[in-house]
C-alpha cells in the first residue's frame, strides 16, 4: 500500500485518461476517506446545455471512491514512476443515488468518498462506499455504491 502523500498523481490509480478522467486532484486521502476536486470544463463530454449531466456526476463519484481501494494495488515506486500495474474497476451496484442539482460549466466539484466495508480476495477487492458531491457547499449528489476492483 502507498504511504499517504500530499502530491499523489491520481492518474496513476485510475485507468481513465482525457476525456474520461473526472478527477483533477485529491484534497484528502486516507485508508477510509477520499476527497477530490474537479473543475468542469465547457468541453467535457458530459456537458450539455452548459450543465454537467447526471452521468458525469456518477462517473466523478465512482472515480473518487475507487481511489481508496485502487491505491492499495500500487507501491510507492508506482506513484513515483509510470503505473505498470494493470487494474480494472467498475460499479457493481448502486444501492441508492440522489441527484439534487446539475452544476454549470466552470464549477468546482468537491467529491467525498467514505469506505463503509471492504472484502479482499485473491487479486480483487469488493467494497461499499458512501459518497457525496458538493459545489460551493451545496449538496449535488449523495449515494452508496459497490465497487469491484481487480488486478489483471
Amino acid at each position: 500500500m502507498l504511504n499517504q502523500k500530499e502530491n499523489v498523481d491520481l492518474r496513476k490509480f485510475l485507468p481513465h485518461r482525457k476525456s474520461m478522467l473526472m478527477v483533477d486532484k485529491h484534497l484528502v486521502l486516507t485508508d477510509e476517506v477520499i476527497v477530490t476536486e474537479f473543475k468542469i470544463a465547457a468541453t467535457n463530454i458530459f456537458v450539455e446545455n452548459n450543465h454537467f449531466q447526471e452521468s458525469g456526476l456518477i462517473e466523478n463519484i465512482a472515480q473518487t471512491c475507487s481511489i481508496i481501494v485502487g491505491s492499495s494495488y500500487f507501491t510507492d515506486a508506482d506513484a513515483d514512476g509510470e503505473n505498470n500495474s494493470e487494474v480494472i474497476g467498475f460499479i457493481s451496484a448502486i444501492k441508492f443515488i440522489n441527484i439534487y442539482k446539475l452544476p454549470k460549466i466552470n464549477s468546482k466539484l468537491i467529491s467525498e468518498g467514505n469506505l463503509k466495508s471492504r472484502f479482499d480476495g485473491d487479486g480483487f477487492s469488493i467494497c461499499t462506499m458512501t459518497g457525496k458531491i458538493t459545489c460551493k457547499d451545496e449538496l449535488l449528489l449523495e449515494c452508496e455504491l459497490n465497487l469491484f476492483i481487480k488486478r489483471i
